[in-house]
Parts: C-alpha cells; structure tokens; sequence
C-alpha cells in the first residue's frame, strides 16, 4: 500500500439527510477523482472532482468510516456535521484501502496537545486565504502515534524516533521472562486493518503490475516460489472491482485469490462439445450477462488450461460480446508456470498428434498475448544450492551430483517439537488412507469440528474450493498444516506445520515447528459465484497433514516434508514436490530414481522461444548505422524512447548491446 498516494478515482453516491433522517439530496457519479487537501488553517477536506465538473469540498471533521466492505472496492464517510454520507464504490481495492489508511492516519497522527506550527504564524504570511494544497507525505512520527492511539503501541512510544522506538523494543523483548517455555499466541484479536503493513513488491514485480494496469494483455510466468500468486493477488487489488473477473483453472487456486474456476465463469461445460454447442450454453442468461460485464479476465493457473479449451472460450467471448478483437475485446492476464503440473486430459488426446495439451499450442494464444514476463527471484528457498539443484529438476535435467545429493537427505532428520514430517503423495486417496489410519492410532478421543457453510446448497462446491474440509477430526498429538495466513512475523502461514497439545474450551491449541503456540479459534473462507454472490465456510484452520497429495500442494510451502518419488506419473511433479520445501535441511528424498523427473518437450521448445522474445523485448539492437543512439536515449523522455525502440526492433540485427 502506498502510505502517500492520497488520490483515488472510483464510483462516488452522495446523500444528505434532512433533520427528520429523511435523504434531501442525492448525487450520484459514475466516476469522480477523490483528493486529501488541506486549507491554509492546516484543516483536512476531502475534494471531489467528477469528469467535466468543478470540485465539491468536504471538511474531514467528525467523520465515521465504514469499511467492512473494502475488499470489494466499497466504503463510506459519514460526514456527521454536514449530515450527509459519502459512499465508495468500484475502487480498487489496494488503493481504497490505502486512501482510507491515510485519512486516518492524517486524522489521528497528531497529538491532541499540539499545536500545528503554521497555526501560530499569521494568517497573511502563509497563503492566500482559502487556498488548498495536497496533503504532505505521512510521517514516522504521525504513523506512531496513530498506531499509539489504535492501541497498538505504549503511550511512551509516540515522539521517539522509529529507531530509537525499535531499539526500544528489542531491549523490552530481551527482558522479558527468560524461560524458554514457549507463550502461546492469542492472536484472535487483530491490529486495525489501516495500519497493517502488506509485502513490498520487488522491481520485477512492478513491472508486470505496470503492465497490467496499463490494459496490456500480459503472461506472466517463473519458478516455484518466485510470488506469482503473491503478485497477481496485488493485481487484482489495485483494479476496479466492477469489470475484473479473477479465475483459475482450479477451485483451491480460485479461492486463494478470491475468484471462481475458469470452466464455472467460461459456462461452456468441460469445453468438449462442438463450438456451435459451446456457444448456446454460454448463450444462457448468467454466462452471457458475465461476459459482456467482464473488462479484464484473470486466470491463474493457466499451465492447468488446455488449449482445445482456451480456444472454444475465445471463439465463444467474440461471439457472446459480438466483438472480432482476440477474446472479443477483453484484457487476458494470465499467470502459470507450464513446467510445473499439466493439464488433465483423455489419453486420446494424449495419443493424438494433432493434440493441443497446451493453451500455447493453440493459435490463439499468440494472437492474444502482448507482454510475456519471468519473475526469477525466488523467495520461497535462499539455499543457492536448493534452487540450482530445483532449477535443474524444473527442466528435466538431472546428473550424478544432484541425484546424490538428493539421495543424501533419505538419513536426516527433520523432525522438531513433536512435529514429524508431512509425507507427499503422487495420489490423492494415498494421503487421506494415510491421515485416516495415523488418527486411528493415536489413543484418546476423536473430536469433531463442523464447518459452519453460509448457505447449505453450496457445501459440496465449498469443499471443492475451499482447503479447510467440512468435517475436521481431530486428537492430541495430532499432525496438522495451518490453512491461513495468521501472522506472517510469527511464521504462522499456509502450509505451517504444528501438532496439537491441547483442547481449551472446545478450541485446537497447537504448537508448531517454531515453538509458537497458537489457539485456533474459527477462521472464515469466501468463494463466488458466477454471478457475484459470496458463500463462506467458518471451519478452524487446520489439516490433518501427516501426508498431503502433489496435486493439492501446489502453491504452498511446507516446513518439513518426505517423499518417494517412485510413483511420480506426470511431467513436472517431481519438481512441484521437491519445489515446497524451504530448504535441502527441511527435505527427506526416501528414494530418487532420475527417470521420475522429466519436463514436456513440447514445454521446453516453449519456454526457449519464451525467452528469446523476452530478450528481443527488452534490450534494444543497435545497427552501424545507429551507434550513437545509445546516446540520444538518454536525453529523450520515456515516450519518445519508447517510439524509437519500437522503431528500431523493425530493423535488421547486427549486434546487441
């Protein structure tokens, strides 16, 4: 979030109230820019400009902000003095939730006491009168006692300065009790929404949010752990909800970024009838009316998509919208990496030479896509030989040192605080036979944890979607795998590990491999519908985890993991397996045969024509004739860079710099 981007443009209603509590007036607008500004007196208004209107200032006094909506782009402002309400709708919701973390901030990063230094200057000195000027950038100081006045910080801490602040803590935190019993981590009651800090994005990441945010159609693919699902989350929440229809080729991938399954938004079925009868089905009313509304389609997971039907999809999209542009005019933002899990298809298709596995393959896909990116750092591991050891396996390329040393890790131990190791599983029924059986063996009684659905009829799509099962059995001892994001500082994450050692109230507590202790009280997942209805399940957020199965553990990262490589029938999987552990530390190969890892030739020819174009796009060829170009780029503007780049890329290569 950006603390001191104090613009937002959205859908803006606004309705003042007679003294009876009657709406006397109301205006509405489709799209209106809003300000924070300041008058000479140092006060706070909220300016809004609609399009081809003048600006309508609001005094930001005794206001009352509602946001429980925020993450679908909605808000409001009571403006209690002026007894009207302003409402939000269809921002972005990254920058609606910064826009209001500012105001608050603005509004409380003040001490009572104190006096605005230019308040105790004469008027005439300063401006003009009932002149207005953007607010300043936030403060350390403002940011502190803000957070102070949220109640998340001591009064003491509010004047110092953030590193006389930190240093402060840490000197508090050394002098706490000096046992080394671990202090469970109540962590129900959550800081304020406005002041939690989210993840920066690293330089390779903005590009392709800049991208994206420009209307380009954009592939975007990299590694294990390189953040792709990470970044497209952030994409989403940085455009207007209405328009932006976020998908996946799987449901547990739909519900990670808030979305539907690609086939229930697409409504053409499993795509395997005929175009003709493609189209009548996603000619009935829901499926037409999601088409025509959608702006920008976002679909995770697109290495899971094969291309017969990302080819009926499009076909179907310039028919419903009656538009001839690729995808019928819709903006493609795609995400995946075609070296991990492929599509599930018929061995039919498999068998047939003229098969199109992959979306690639499919000629559409070149006429769609306008931007390819590869995120290269990898966050998930910092171990050099991990990820060149990972790197290797991604494409199917496996010598003696590799498979020895993998081999290595059969002999080590990896099990800490009573948490043994999750056991990776090439099938599915394999991993819940072994969760069934372990629960079984342990002694005492099995207590069971219903799911609390918000609408009964959609519990079977729940549990398709959603990760936290309906029914949750659970004993002492028992292994378990956190569902959720708790607290990213603790490392209670998706895919942490723990064991259960006590029930409190009818509530799991659980120690995991860090020592935290957590009380896992009810959490709450949400899935949407087609047509934009949001059910949730409240369930606790664990996991029998004593074996989990590849195909559900793509996209998590697991403290401590086994695996026998030996039943690996797909291209890719082996490396999704290996690809969740943190490290070679973490990590137990029980057997490694090196002709279970392959990557798809067809995949490999893809990705090194991937980067022959990556590199075509981004460095620019310099002829003879043009060798003080270089020169005359630095002294253009951005725009003018760009035409002459785009101009040069058309002329013959002679030699790259």
């Amino acid at each position: 979030m950006d603390l001191n981007n104090a613009v937002m443009t959205c859908s803006v209603t606004v309705e003042w109230t007679t003294s009876a509590g009657a709406i006397g007036r109301k205006i509405a607008y489709r799209s209106a820019t809003m300000r924070l500004i300041r008058n000479d007196m140092r006060e706070l208004f909220l300016e809004m400009t609609p399009e081809k209107l003048k600006p309508i200032k609001f005094k930001l006094k005794e206001v009352l902000v509602h946001k429980k909506f925020m993450a679908e782009g909605k808000a409001s402002i009571n403006f209690r003095s002026e007894k009207c309400t302003m409402y939000f709708s269809n921002a972005p919701p990254d920058t609606l939730v910064g826009f209001l973390r500012i105001i608050y901030i603005k509004l409380n990063g003040t001490d009572n006491n104190e006096t605005p230094l230019r308040n105790s200057v004469p008027r005439h000195m300063l401006s003009k009168p009932n002149s207005f000027e953007e607010v300043s950038p936030i403060t350390s100081n403002e940011l502190i006692i803000a957070k102070r006045k949220a109640g998340l910080l001591r009064n003491s801490a509010a004047g110092v300065s953030p590193l006389a602040y930190k240093k402060r803590k840490l000197e508090d935190l050394s002098s706490n009790d000096s046992s080394n019993e671990p202090h469970a981590k109540k962590l129900q009651q959550k800081p304020s929404f406005f002041l939690e800090d989210s993840l920066p994005l690293c330089e390779e990441q903005l590009e392709v949010l800049h991208a994206c945010k420009s209307g380009k159609n954009v592939f975007f693919t990299g590694s294990a752990g390189t953040g792709k699902s990470f970044l497209l989350k952030k994409i989403i929440s940085t455009l207007p909800p209405d328009g932006t229809v976020a998908t996946a080729s799987t449901g547990v991938a739909a519900c990670l970024i808030g979305g539907v399954t690609l086939h229930a938004f697409a409504g053409i079925g499993t795509g395997e009838s005929t175009l003709e009868r493609c189209v009548q089905l996603a000619s009935r009313s829901a499926s037409a009316q999601g088409w025509r509304k959608c702006k920008v389609l976002i679909i995770d997971e697109i290495s899971m998509v094969d291309g017969k039907f990302f080819e009926k999809m499009e076909y179907v999209a310039r028919h419903i919208r009656r538009n001839d542009r690729p995808f019928g005019g819709i903006q493609l933002i795609l995400c995946g990496d075609f070296l991990q899990l492929p599509p599930v298809v018929s061995k039919e298709v498999l068998a047939s030479s003229q098969s199109q596995r992959f979306c690639f393959q499919s000629s559409t896909w070149e006429k769609c896509i306008q931007c390819v990116f590869e995120l290269r750092n990898v966050h998930r591991q910092n171990d050099p030989e991990f990820i060149k050891i990972l790197n290797h396996i991604r494409i199917g390329h496996v010598n003696e040192e590799i498979a020895k040393r993998l081999l290595a890790t059969s002999k080590q131990k990896i099990e800490a605080n009573g948490i043994l190791a999750t056991q990776l599983c090439s099938h599915t029924n394999d991993a819940n036979s072994i969760n069934e059986s372990k629960l079984e063996n342990l002694s005492g009684e099995k207590i069971l944890f219903r799911a609390e659905d918000s609408d009964a009829s959609m519990s079977k799509q729940l549990d398709s979607q959603v990760q936290a099962p309906s029914q949750l059995y659970l004993k002492l001892n028992a292994q378990v795998m956190l569902l959720k994001n708790i607290n990213v500082n603790t490392g209670l994450v998706n895919g942490a590990r723990g064991v259960v050692i006590r029930i409190e109230k009818g509530i799991p507590v659980v120690r995991f491999k860090n020592n935290v202790e957590y009380i896992c009280k009810h959490e709450k997942w949400s899935i949407k519908s087609v047509g934009g209805a949001i059910f949730s399940r409240r369930q606790i957020p664990l996991k029998l985890a004593w074996a989990f199965s590849i195909h559900k553990s793509q996209g998590l990262t697991l403290d401590c993991v086994e695996m026998s490589l030996s039943k690996v029938f797909e291209a890719g999987q082996a490396y999704v397996a290996l690809s969740r552990a943190k490290s070679l530390d973490s990590l137990r190969v029980l057997d490694f045969d090196t002709k279970q890892v392959w990557a798809n030739p067809q995949v490999l020819q893809f990705y090194k024509l991937f980067r022959r174009r990556l590199q075509d796009t981004t460095m620019i060829p310099l002829g003879v004739k043009h060798k003080n170009v270089k020169n005359e780029l630095n002294g253009l503007k951005s725009s003018a860079a760009a035409k002459l780049k785009k101009s040069l890329m058309s002329k013959p290569i002679v030699s790259i710099s």
